[in-house]
């Protein structure tokens, strides 16, 4: 993740919250479906992305 955009302190905790749950979900078993996680993971760090490249353009 080298291009990974600065996150605040809230979308850190929501990342690590649903990073969590994904490896209380790999306990579980390796076959138990995380692409729903996965995807709220890539939607946080999208926005932190679209908010850096704005704030970049000021």
């Amino acid at each position: 993740m080298a291009d990974a955009p600065k996150l605040t302190a809230g979308e850190t905790a929501k990342v690590a919250w649903y990073v969590a749950r994904m490896c209380k979900r790999g306990i579980a078993g390796e076959t138990v479906y995380q692409g729903d996680l996965e995807k709220k993971v890539d939607r946080v760090i999208d926005r932190a992305r679209a908010r850096a490249e704005k704030n970049a353009k000021k």
